[in-house]
């Protein structure tokens, strides 16, 4: 799919989501005192265990906002209390809501980097989102070499030098989105697979080794939020709707 550049608007009360649309909410993880202490009241008892395993503050705030912010999110479809939602994991460590209360219908997946945190939800099949910070003194080469494919790594080796590093975090992004979206985690290995990376060249899986159909069952979405970082959505089946909202603490 071509590239989206988001507006990340503020949501509807009335928010609805259709079959085959697709939400992307963007969350700033900095926030007042007050409102980290609101969002911490609304996490569980094994989330704020894990928040408090964090070493530095920094990393616990910013996971007690995401899943707060989460939690507060899926609310808003469910008309549920976000203190209320229960989540399961998969055998992968992959988070879902229980089938009680929608887990086989609302899907969604959380990346966040720098002080942002993007959340994809969607209906009745499988999604994944990264969104990585470009850092320019990133061996790019190198780390290919042992993450990527052939076809990715000689795609990468094409570009001019200093458009590399971008194509690098592109690619990245694109396959950390799919295999967020299958739920496998690292036990489908990233250099078994092939996406688009080029500037310009449309979002895409092209191959997947192991099941040479499966490529054509998913479709990848690029979202340009700005010149410093690159963002993947990876959903099952098509696109027909993106919206893009900014989540607002209630706090």
């Amino acid at each position: 799919m071509v590239a989206v550049v988001p507006s990340w608007n503020s949501p509807p009360q009335n928010l609805k989501l259709d079959i085959n649309e697709i939400h992307v909410w963007r969350v700033s993880l900095a926030q007042t005192e007050t409102c980290l202490q609101s969002l911490q009241q609304t996490l569980s008892t094994d989330e704020q265990t894990k928040a408090e395993r964090f070493h530095f503050p920094k990393d616990r705030d910013q996971f007690i906002v995401s899943r707060g912010a989460l939690r507060a999110i899926l609310s808003r479809y469910l008309h549920i209390n976000p203190t209320l939602l229960c989540f399961e994991y998969n055998p992968y460590g992959k988070p879902s809501l229980t089938i009680a209360q929608g887990g086989n219908t609302l899907r969604f997946n959380l990346s966040h980097t720098r002080g942002i945190a993007l959340i994809a939800i969607t209906k009745n099949r499988e999604i994944g989102v990264d969104i990585e910070a470009i850092k320019p003194k990133t061996s790019c080469l190198e780390i290919a070499e042992r993450f990527f494919s052939p076809l990715e790594q000689l795609a990468l080796i094409s570009l001019p030098e200093h458009l590399q590093t971008k194509a690098f975090f592109t690619c990245w992004t694109r396959k950390e989105a799919y295999i967020k979206a299958v739920g496998k985690g690292l036990s489908l290995p990233l250099n078994e697979f092939d996406v688009t990376l080029a500037p310009g060249e449309p979002a895409a899986l092209l191959n997947v080794k192991a099941n040479p159909d499966e490529a054509s069952k998913w479709s990848l979405i690029e979202l340009i939020s700005s010149s410093d970082m690159v963002a993947a959505v990876a959903v099952a089946g098509d696109c027909h709707k993106l919206d893009c909202w900014q989540w607002t603490a209630e706090c």
